[in-house]
């Protein structure tokens, strides 16, 4: 069997990495020029934007029906609903354990090096009003009406109408159905157009790198500088250290081999684009090559979009310890044990779109600083926007890692070595 050429095999990366650090380079040169009073007087590389936007739209326009079919497809098609619930139950449960983990970590971190130096002097202004827990409840998981499912804007809604979709297929017959069917040959084909889109990829990553550059550039100092160094080193830690001990124990003896082989694509992708659900189809990919069954898959990686957020509680607790160092507030145990539950909750606000919204930020200044609400959320706000391409680096990457734990507990301990071993067959068809 012929070898594949090294351009073959590498060259999308390759493309991919020039387009990141072309974009960072233009971006450095020409930064945002503003006046004493704030005015903006050149926008420097960041009229690239656009170029970064016409990707992320795209992803988004065929990503929401992806998400849709590719779940229920998941559940239609298993062998039996018991099964379906049991990839599910491990799942959440994957989910919330490994987000625990990383608040965890990021307390400690922030409670041996102190974040912050002194206070800042911020214009207070008018915030909205706040959630309130039936409203996140409301809003975080129904719609008021059926169109409005079909947004990236509504991804977590959509996730839970397609589960009771794929349920129904299953009373209705499961894989049998003409229903199951056309969903996993839908499926397949939106997997075909999003291959089409990637191409434009490493256009996409220049322009929004040009315009990350040029804009957050010049604040990275003071404060704010150091609490982004320890964040942005912290992510990687996280992920050099804790994935492959993830991988190792949902893959077994070679996990953390195989997971490096494919994990850049994904990391790379939810790093330029700030989104993970984005990241699904780079992510479906990558888990196709590992081996990972697509009964694991097609529910891992798309419920993983929105509430595998180890990332975002990382940042949580940033943010919170933050705060609390400006408003000279002692973040001590009680609170920590409160922040780090809000992380792993309030975490799922933050998914989906680059930035989250401010949803995220809001919830944890609503039950943190409610005094100072108006001062907390943009100095909060501001935190999340510039932290954003790590966290969700490592909540999309996550997600394949994760699946790796699901497959274990779904189709036993052993599954990685026992595609490693079919892949290692010889070919008896070749001379």
């Amino acid at each position: 069997m012929a070898k594949k050429s090294f351009f073959k095999s590498y060259g999308f990366i390759i493309f991919m990495l020039l387009g990141i650090i072309g974009g960072c380079v233009v971006g450095a040169l020409n930064p945002v020029v503003k006046d004493a009073s704030g005015e903006v007087i050149s926008k420097g590389a960041t009229v690239l934007e656009p170029l970064g936007t016409v990707f992320i739209n795209l992803m988004f326009c065929v990503v929401v029906p992806m998400v849709f079919c590719s779940i229920s497809s998941a559940i239609a098609n298993m062998s039996s609903a018991k099964k379906a619930g049991k990839v599910m139950g491990v799942t959440v449960a994957t989910f919330f354990v490994t987000a625990a983990i990383a608040a965890v970590i990021m307390y400690i971190v922030v409670r041996v090096i102190p974040i912050t130096s002194g206070t800042y002097e911020v214009t207070e202004g008018e915030v909205g009003a706040t959630l309130g827990v039936a409203d996140m409840i409301i809003n975080f998981f129904t719609k008021p009406d059926f169109v409005e499912l079909w947004s990236r804007r509504a991804i977590l809604p959509l996730i839970i109408a397609a589960v009771f979709f794929g349920f129904g297929i299953q009373m209705a017959g499961g894989k049998e159905t003409l229903t199951a069917k056309i969903l996993d040959d839908l499926t397949n084909c939106i997997m075909k157009v999003i291959k089409i889109i990637t191409y434009y990829a490493p256009v996409g990553f220049f322009g929004f790198f040009a315009y990350l550059v040029a804009t957050y550039g010049p604040d990275l100092i003071g404060d704010y500088s150091r609490t982004l160094i320890i964040y942005y080193v912290l992510c990687f830690v996280y992920m050099f250290v804790f994935f492959p001990i993830y991988a190792r124990f949902g893959g077994g003896k070679g996990g953390a081999k195989v997971m490096w082989k494919h994990l850049f694509r994904p990391a790379a992708v939810s790093f330029g684009t700030c989104s993970s659900v984005a990241t699904i189809p780079t992510n479906m990919e990558v888990a196709e090559e590992t081996g990972i069954s697509k009964e694991v898959t097609n529910i891992v990686l798309p419920m993983g979009a929105t509430m595998h957020m180890d990332g975002s509680a990382m940042s949580a607790i940033i943010k919170v310890a933050f705060l609390f160092g400006i408003f000279g507030m002692d973040f001590g145990t009680s609170q920590a044990i409160l922040a780090i539950v809000v992380a792993v909750f309030s975490s799922v606000a933050m998914s989906g779109i680059p930035g989250g919204g401010g949803t995220g930020e809001l919830v944890l200044c609503t039950i943190f600083f409610p005094d100072q609400l108006a001062i907390a959320f943009p100095i909060a706000l501001a935190l999340g926007n510039l932290v954003d391409p790590p966290a969700t680096m490592v909540n999309a990457a996550g997600d394949y890692v994760a699946s790796f734990i699901v497959e274990r507990y779904v189709n036993g301990k052993d599954w990685l070595q026992k595609k490693l071993a079919k892949k290692s067959e010889p070919n008896t068809t070749e001379a």
